[in-house]
């Protein structure tokens, strides 16, 4: 009789792979509007993952599928940043996040008490919670980057697990082989992911091999232990459209994709990082090529942006990308607001962004034939119609700013709006089906 005991079961994708439905498996599929099984299925194998630190699910999260299939996550980052500290402010955008349709938020808080921002963020949202601990290390550990060991990186990370996040981004991938091609095939915009340069200017000064990646099992021990997602970060994703689907990009998802295979074998959820900037024309075969490489891991993407030039309105360039991105295979999409390139967001970029983002993922999903995905456009059809704007409001996205931009500008015909007036199309030949007359007269 054998005495070995049986391995422990933490993960969702240890669960799934043995058989078992967790209740965030079936909190998931209600969501997406499909069996129980075919979520476990895909968990198990990786195409799913289901970021859900086992802190936060005790504290009330709520479960969320990003992969193949389901419909398309959007992310909001926010954070305490060492130029405009302003907690309060913090909060006003955590707000905008959960009343407006955010999937996730990633706290990239940088200076002051990252840690306290933190685990309250993880106690009182029910979204997914990610984070870059590389950006919480200098100041966690009170050391100027370059002393930083492997040692005191990985305590950072499992300080952020211990706190409940529930995906962090680590930069895993950029090793030496990836810098030896940068540093040979040379780039416009060089490295642009700030986690990313941040590792890239340890190697250089320390001469040692990047940590999370020499030390990659280890990292897998500690995600294992709390249910932690790996978004394996592109350091090296385009910052310009020039740099677009270069050598360095490439060599970096070669490495994603061999370390999607090690954590999956240790039992430990992934996601893949993806492009930054990209031509138009480019991005359904990028979106190809990751999933490629990655074994249909589950593909997360800051927009594309399809031009440089959008300054100020980079929300809009993001969304532009975002939708043939996910159309194409993507699954998440980070938000880009108005002020990307620019400054810190306020409030109101934050909402522009994620309304932006929330636009190219729903128009995404109805592309994709996602379950169920156009029921309230078709909801919102019906309401247009009958020149039902209330039940309008109810299927908008964003059902306050409409409201109030008509509100703001009465039409003299009642039902209209200001465009068209009495000449209102709808109620033309609504009036004509109902048999009665039509006033098209320019008097009052």
């Amino acid at each position: 009789m054998s005495t070995q005991t049986e391995p422990k079961l933490v993960t969702q994708i240890d669960f799934a792979r043995a058989g078992q439905i967790t209740p965030q498996m079936k909190e998931v599929a209600e969501r997406e509007h499909r069996d129980p099984e075919y979520i476990r299925e895909r968990v198990a194998d990786g195409r799913i993952a289901i970021p859900a630190n086992i802190v936060h699910i005790k504290k009330g999260m709520r479960a969320f599928g990003v992969g193949e299939g389901l419909s398309t996550k959007v992310n909001v980052n926010l954070g305490i940043s060492g130029d405009k500290a302003d907690a309060a402010e913090e909060w006003k955008k955590v707000k905008i996040a959960e009343d407006f349709g955010a999937d996730a938020i990633m706290d990239l808080s940088n200076s002051g008490k990252t840690r306290q921002f933190r685990q309250q963020l993880i106690d009182e949202t029910p979204l997914m919670v990610g984070t870059v601990p590389m950006y919480d290390a200098i100041g966690y550990m009170e050391k100027p980057l370059v002393k930083l060991t492997k040692d005191d990186l990985f305590e950072v990370v499992r300080a952020h697990a211990e706190d409940g996040v529930d995906f962090m981004t680590i930069h895993c991938g950029i090793n030496k082989s990836v810098t030896k091609t940068f540093k040979e095939t040379g780039r416009l915009m060089n490295i642009v992911s700030r986690g990313g340069s941040l590792l890239f200017g340890w190697m250089e000064v320390t001469g040692n091999e990047n940590p999370f990646y020499e030390h990659f099992d280890e990292l897998l021990e500690i995600c294992h232990e709390y249910d932690v997602t790996i978004s394996l970060g592109d350091s090296c994703r385009p910052g310009c459209l020039y740099d677009s689907n270069d050598a360095t990009e490439t060599a970096e998802m070669i490495e994603l994709g061999k370390l999607c295979k090690r954590a999956w074998a240790a039992g430990v959820q992934v996601m893949v990082e993806g492009p930054g900037h990209m031509a138009l024309d480019e991005i359904a075969a990028n979106m190809k090529l990751q999933k490629r490489l990655c074994h249909n891991a589950p593909f997360y993407v800051l927009g594309p942006l399809v031009t440089d030039i959008g300054v100020g309105y980079d929300h809009i360039t993001a969304a532009i990308g975002g939708a043939i991105s996910a159309s194409s295979g993507a699954d998440f999409l980070c938000y880009v607001t108005p002020a990307e390139h620019l400054c810190l967001p306020n409030a109101q970029d934050v909402l522009d962004g994620l309304m932006a983002t929330k636009i190219a993922a729903h128009a995404a999903d109805i592309a994709k034939k996602v379950p169920h995905a156009r029921d309230m456009d078709d909801k919102m059809g019906q309401a247009r119609r009958k020149l039902d704007w209330d039940a309008m409001w109810e299927c908008a996205l964003d059902p306050v700013t409409g409201k109030k931009r008509y509100e703001e500008s009465p039409a003299a015909t009642e039902g209209t709006c200001t465009m068209c007036g009495k000449m209102c199309a709808v109620r033309t030949v609504n009036k004509v089906f109902e048999g009665t007359t039509i006033d098209l007269g320019m008097e009052d």
